[in-house]
């Protein structure tokens, strides 16, 4: 049972990443990362006999206002 939750935590925080990254080549790359993880964490909970996880949170992340809510000025 360790592995499932360690593989999912992991989603979360390649998806966590991701969510604040603003080069979107990164961004995929963290999300395939933790679609890669969601994938082990699924095949571990059938061979547990467990339900698949939930899916991710679908999280928008505002860069605008990411630098303490105010537009960065240039």
């Amino acid at each position: 049972m360790k592995l499932l939750t360690e593989y999912l935590e992991r989603a979360v925080q390649f998806e966590e990443l991701a969510a604040s990254e603003p080069d979107s080549s990164l961004r995929a790359q963290l999300l395939q990362q933790a679609a890669a993880y969601r994938k082990l964490a699924a095949k571990r909970a059938e061979d547990y006999g467990l339900p698949p996880p939930s899916p991710p949170e679908v999280r928008s992340f505002d860069f605008a206002t990411a630098n303490g809510g105010a537009p960065k000025r240039r």
